[in-house]
C-alpha cells in the first residue's frame, strides 16, 4: 500500500497543493513554520479521520477561509482508491472513499494504517497515564474494529454515567434502575477491552523487545518492560462499581475503570522517566513504534505508511544510522520524513543508500526538487 498523490485545499497554511509521491521515501524540507508538518497531518488525517495535533478541524482551515478538503490516491495491490476528507465551518466533517460516504469515522479506521513518530512523543514517558492509554488505544483501534466500537462505546456510556452520577449528588437520591441500564452495556465493553489490551501486551511486548534491542546497540545490558495496570484486574467491574457506588456520587464521577488503566515503562526494574538517560528513553520510544508499525502489518497485511517528523534534530548519530539502517534494509513500505536541515538530511540518506523524492516547501509552497 501507498499514497501516488496528495492534493490540498485550504489546509492550514497551504491554499493549493498537489504533489505525486514515491512508492518509497519522500522528504520535505524547509524552515520551522514552513509547512512540513503540515503535509504530514494532511496524510494522518486521510488515514485517522483526524489532525495528529490537538487542533480542531475548524482550526485546520486555511486563515480567511470556509472549509478545507485533502484527497489522497493510493494504491493498494495493483488497485486505486481515492481517499476524500472535507469540512466546510458549521457542518460536520465528511470523509468518503471512493466517492461512498462514510456514516460513521470508525469504519474507515484501519483501512489505511499510518504510524507517526514526532517530537512530542516524548509525552508518553513523561506525562501520565492518558497519553499512554491513547497510544495503545489508537494502535489497537487500527487493528481491531471491535475494539474500536467497545471503546466508542465505554467513552460515551462513561460520559453519561457520570453526568448521571452529577445529577445524583445534586438531587440527594438515585435512580438505581436507571444506573443499571447504563452499568448493564457499561460492563461488558470494559471487560472487552481490558481482555483485549492484557491479550494484546503479550503479543506486543517481544518485538518492542526485539527493536530496542536493535536500536540501542549490542553493548546495551538493561532490561526494558512495559507492564499493564488496571482496576479490572481480578475484580468483577459490576462488584467494584457497586461497592464505590457513595463514593462515585460524592466525587460526581465514575473512579474505577479501564479509563483509569495504566502501561507502565520500566528500565531494569526502575520507571524509565526516573531512571533512564536520554538515549534510553529515545531508543524506547522509537521501540514502541516500529514495534506498532509491525503488529499493524501483521494485522493489517499491509505495511503502514510510516512518518517521521524532524527527528533527525531528536536522535544522536548513533541511532539516525541504526534507524536508516533499518530503512535501507527494505523493513518498511512508504515513509515520509521532514526535517529543517536539507544538507543534513540529503547527507543521511546518502551515506544509508536510500533514494528520496525530495520536495522543498517555503511558506505553504511545495517544489519537487531536482
Amino acid at each position: 500500500m501507498h499514497l501516488e498523490k496528495l492534493t490540498l485545499y485550504n489546509f492550514k497554511n497551504y491554499e493549493d497543493a498537489s504533489l505525486g509521491l514515491s512508492a518509497e521515501v519522500n522528504c520535505f524540507f524547509g524552515l520551522n513554520g514552513s509547512g512540513k508538518t503540515n503535509l504530514l497531518d494532511a496524510i494522518y488525517y486521510l488515514s485517522l479521520t483526524k489532525s495528529a495535533s490537538p487542533a480542531s478541524d475548524l482550526q485546520n482551515i486555511r486563515q480567511g477561509e470556509s472549509q478545507f478538503f485533502i484527497k489522497g490516491q493510493f494504491l493498494i495491490k495493483k488497485n486505486q482508491t481515492e481517499v476524500l476528507c472535507s469540512f466546510i465551518q458549521g457542518s460536520k466533517k465528511l470523509m468518503s472513499e471512493d466517492g461512498n460516504e462514510y456514516k460513521k469515522m470508525a469504519e474507515h479506521i484501519g483501512k489505511y494504517p499510518l504510524v507517526l513518530i514526532a517530537p512530542n512523543d516524548i509525552e508518553l514517558i513523561w506525562d501520565g497515564s492518558e497519553q499512554r492509554r491513547k497510544f495503545f488505544d489508537g494502535l489497537l483501534s487500527q487493528m481491531d474494529h471491535a475494539y474500536l466500537e467497545n471503546l466508542i462505546t465505554y467513552t460515551q456510556l462513561l460520559r453519561q454515567r457520570n453526568g448521571m452520577l452529577k445529577l445524583f449528588s445534586e438531587r440527594g437520591s438515585v435512580d438505581q434502575d436507571l444506573l443499571d441500564s447504563y452499568d448493564d452495556k457499561l460492563i461488558p465493553a470494559a471487560n472487552f477491552i481490558h481482555a483485549t489490551r492484557k491479550s494484546f501486551l503479550t503479543k506486543y511486548h517481544p518485538l518492542f523487545e526485539k527493536w530496542y534491542k536493535q536500536l540501542a546497540g549490542k553493548e546495551a545490558t538493561e532490561n526494558v518492560s512495559i507492564g499493564y495496570r488496571s482496576d479490572l484486574e481480578e475484580v468483577d467491574y459490576a462488584d467494584l462499581l457497586k461497592k464505590n457506588l457513595q463514593r462515585d456520587i460524592l466525587l460526581q464521577r465514575t473512579t474505577s475503570g479501564i479509563h483509569r488503566d495504566d502501561f507502565l515503562f520500566s528500565l531494569n526494574t526502575g520507571e524509565l522517566k526516573k531512571f533512564g538517560s536520554q538515549g534510553q528513553q529515545k531508543s524506547f520510544l522509537i521501540g514502541l513504534k516500529l514495534a506498532e508499525f509491525q503488529m499493524l502489518a501483521q494485522a493489517t497485511k499491509k505495511k503502514p505508511l510510516l512518518l517521521l517528523d524532524d527527528i533527525f534534530d531528536k536522535l544522536d548519530d548513533m541511532r539516525i544510522i541504526k534507524l536508516m539502517s533499518l530503512i535501507s534494509d527494505g523493513n518498511f513500505g512508504q515513509i515520509f520524513i521532514t526535517d529543517a536541515r536539507s544538507g543534513r538530511s540529503r547527507e543521511i540518506l546518502k551515506e544509508a543508500g536510500v533514494k528520496a523524492r525530495i520536495f522543498e516547501v517555503e511558506n505553504g509552497v511545495v517544489k519537487q526538487s531536482k
